[in-house]
């Protein structure tokens, strides 16, 4: 058996940062801190949204030293994507993608802050089918990584072992270092450049969890006037316990049934009214921006 170089790999991993880093560029959050977005093509920045304030004038360090204006062209908080537009366009190549990864496959996370290029090795975790969000969001791949890393590398980019993109690193629940794949990316990227957000399904009413005894669904607390839900015929104190002859848990089950699969479609909903179980027939809306 030949004898592990670990100098070689050493060098290896730095060179898939090197390659990386023109491709990313840095900016300020809200809290002070700085997080990391990456080159999508034609001046085109991709971003963790949670870290974008809608309402700040962005500016991106790029990997020349330089500092430009951005615009946000949109974001999407179901996937947690913000597109941004750098002024002028910033001139830097793109990451090309990656094949598919399996559990145990090293990873190297990219980001930046200002001038300096930040890089932390890793591997993969965890990798499994599409999965909806906390928000509605469809994500293509479940891709978790095995990595210390801290809030300067969110929204950077998730390189395999070739240099190839495997996605966005973002921060799940109990800051579980997670990627949003190149797909998901891709898919996003064209809603946002066209309309500058992602369709959401709407019911327009708002629930609460309720559990008591053998019910467990989710109750209705407000409806909003025009909303789909009031049209159907919903009312306050409903229950709703099923979609389409699923079972509803709660609020948050609803909400990932909400994603932009479902704008426009007509669904069943199974609603306890008094004691009473009744069908009530829903024509999904698109949700409003505001």
């Amino acid at each position: 058996m030949s004898q592990f170089d670990l100098a070689a790999f050493s060098d290896a991993v730095a060179g898939i940062a090197e390659r990386a880093a023109p491709m990313t560029a840095s900016f300020a959050t809200e809290h002070g801190r700085t997080a990391t977005a990456f080159h999508w093509g034609d001046g085109f920045y991709v971003a963790a949204e949670e870290a974008v304030e809608p309402d700040e004038a962005l500016r991106l360090s790029l990997a020349s030293g330089e500092t430009v204006s951005a615009e946000l062209i949109g974001r999407d908080p179901s996937t947690g994507i913000a597109l941004l537009k750098s002024a002028p366009a910033a001139v830097a190549p793109v990451l090309d993608k990656a094949g598919p990864v399996r559990p145990g496959h090293i990873i190297v996370a990219a980001g930046r802050d200002g001038a300096s290029p930040l890089a932390v090795l890793g591997t993969v975790g965890e990798v499994g089918p599409a999965w909806r969000s906390l928000r509605g969001g469809t994500i293509d791949r479940r891709i978790n990584l095995a990595v210390m890393t801290g809030g300067r590398f969110e929204g950077g980019p998730v390189l395999d072992a070739g240099g190839g993109l495997v996605g966005m690193l973002l921060f799940g629940p109990r800051r579980r270092v997670l990627v949003i794949p190149y797909e998901t990316i891709e898919r996003t990227v064209a809603a946002l450049k066209s309309k500058g957000h992602v369709v959401r399904g709407y019911l327009g009413a708002g629930f609460h969890p309720i559990r008591h005894a053998d019910i467990q669904g989710a109750v209705v607390v407000s409806l909003d006037e025009q909303g789909p839900a009031k049209a159907a015929g919903i009312v306050l104190g409903d229950i709703v316990i099923s979609w389409n002859g699923e079972k509803v848990r709660g609020p948050r089950e609803l909400i990932r049934k909400l994603g932009p699969d479902s704008a426009g479609t007509t669904v069943t909903l199974g609603v306890l009214r008094g004691g009473e179980a009744r069908d009530v027939t829903v024509a999904i809306g698109e949700k409003p921006l505001s």
